[in-house]
C-alpha cells in the first residue's frame, strides 16, 4: 500500500487524484466511491455529509455528495456518469466516520456507471498512485496526514 506523507492509499482501489476520490469495483456492475485519506485530512473533522439519493443520476465531474467540515464545504465530484444505487446512511448520521476510516466505514455512495469500461482507464490504480499524490500534495502545499 502506498503511503504518501503519512496518508494511506490502498492498492486495491482506483483513484481520481485531482478530486481526492477513491473507487472500488464491486464486481456486480456497481462502483463504491469515497474520500481518500488525503481528502479527509485536508478537510479536517467532518460535520455533515449529504449524498445524492439512490435513484438519482450523477454526471461526470459533478457532485455525488456535499461534504462539510469546520474548514470546508463543497462537492465530492464523481469521475463518471451513472446512477446512485446506495448512499452511506451511517456517514449521514456520523460524518466523522470518514475521518476515522475513509476506506471502509467512510464510503459515500455506490454508483452504477453508464460506461465503467470507458471511465476506468482515466483513474489511477493504487499501485501507481504514490508519485501522483506526492506531486499533488506538493502543489497544494499539503504536508500530509497526521
Amino acid at each position: 500500500m502506498p503511503v504518501v506523507r503519512g496518508c494511506n492509499l490502498p492498492d486495491d482501489l482506483l483513484y481520481d487524484v485531482e478530486n481526492n476520490i477513491w473507487y472500488k469495483d464491486l464486481g456486480d456492475g456497481t462502483v463504491r466511491a469515497g474520500m481518500t485519506a488525503v481528502a479527509v485530512a485536508m478537510a479536517g473533522q467532518l460535520v455533515a455529509f449529504t449524498p445524492k439519493k439512490p435513484g438519482r443520476r450523477v454526471d461526470a465531474g459533478k457532485s455525488c455528495a456535499t461534504i462539510e467540515s469546520g474548514k470546508w464545504v463543497g462537492p465530492a465530484k464523481i469521475a463518471f456518469s451513472g446512477e446512485v444505487v446506495a448512499a452511506n446512511d451511517t456517514l449521514v448520521g456520523t460524518p466523522a466516520a470518514a475521518n476515522e476510516d475513509p476506506y471502509d466505514k467512510g464510503w459515500m455512495v455506490v454508483v452504477k456507471p453508464d460506461d465503467w469500461a470507458a471511465a476506468k482507464p482515466n483513474l489511477v490504480p493504487g499501485s501507481e498512485v504514490g508519485p501522483k499524490y506526492e506531486t499533488k500534495m506538493a502543489a497544494d502545499g499539503f504536508s500530509g496526514c497526521a
